[in-house]
């Protein structure tokens, strides 16, 4: 699968569309109150214990909104944070720092959320040999950075789009199986149409299912909401065949469970579709506010 690369001209695309929904009007505010020559600093402060994702992103939005300001990203992105640490440092019209606070914000607080979930995760199955690993199930249009920010806090990424690999899952095999075609059949068909050397997974729900997919060829079998002990058998059966992952009914509280029988990757939907935002803002400092 593809290691995620995520360009400037992607980056600038994504940061393009969330100024637009915020500032494509101007701010009607600060232009009525703030003098358009007061300049001032400002820092970006954590306020709840986490890892950082997305200064860098940040940094770019206010420079989208004003080349002119100086910004200072003091931690780097996975980096752990403690409240009151200070992320980064902006100086310049206070004009375009408030005009860009607000979407530089939603990213650092969306990403380092992202980042911070998927450390705890991998805190739980350090020194086992289970990747915690994402999916495909996040925000649209914030794919890459939401991926992104999964490699922030320690974590892995599962397919970037639906050509990065072949994963063969349960309304596939519906269909086929209407058709009258076996997980053999299924495999080989995946191996002759897909482009060569892409990788081969196959969602199954029980063990005999997942022996029957390592016969068949596949090189990754997908374990759908199995219990542990079905895992452990499952890693009995098939150990050295194919690669085994885990998915489905994963949380930090069983996790732990999961990796100790034996899977090489533990896919987690919920790092990205219900990771919680890091709690970050934004400061003026009064007494370095004075007119140029």
């Amino acid at each position: 699968m593809n290691k995620l690369q995520l360009s400037k001209e992607q980056l600038d695309s994504i940061i393009d569309l969330a100024l637009a929904e915020d500032t494509a009007r101007g701010d009607i505010t600060s232009e009525a109150l703030i003098p358009p020559n007061l300049y001032g600093k400002a820092s970006i402060l954590v306020k709840e214990k986490g890892v950082l994702a997305g200064g860098e992103v940040a940094k770019r939005v206010f420079h989208h909104i004003d080349p002119s300001l100086k910004v200072g990203v003091l931690i780097k992105d996975g980096g752990a944070v403690q409240p009151g640490d200070t992320i980064a440092s902006i100086s310049g019209k206070v004009t375009s720092i408030l005009k860009a606070e607000r979407t530089a914000l939603n990213f650092l607080q969306r990403l380092s959320g992202i980042a911070s979930l998927t450390a705890q995760y991998v805190a739980e199955t350090r020194k086992l040999k289970a990747q915690i690993s994402d999916t495909r199930k996040t925000t649209p249009g914030l794919r890459l950075l939401e991926k992104y920010a999964v490699r922030a806090g320690g974590g892995h990424n599962h397919r970037l789009h639906l050509g990065d690999a072949v994963l063969i899952k349960d309304n596939h095999l519906a269909a086929l199986r209407a058709m009258g075609m076996g997980l053999k059949d299924i495999v080989t068909k995946a191996r002759q149409n897909a482009p060569g050397g892409a990788t081969v997974e196959m969602e199954v729900t029980n063990p005999k299912e997942a022996l029957d997919a390592a016969k068949a060829g596949a090189d990754i079998i997908m374990l759908d909401n199995m219990s542990t002990q079905e895992m452990r058998q499952v890693v009995k059966l098939v150990s050295g065949q194919a690669k085994i992952e885990a998915s489905g009914g994963i949380t930090l509280e069983n996790v732990h469970q999961v990796a100790m029988t034996g899977v090489d990757i533990i896919s987690i939907g919920a790092l990205t579709h219900s990771a919680q935002a890091l709690d970050i803002s934004l400061e003026l400092e009064s007494q370095m506010l004075k007119p140029l």
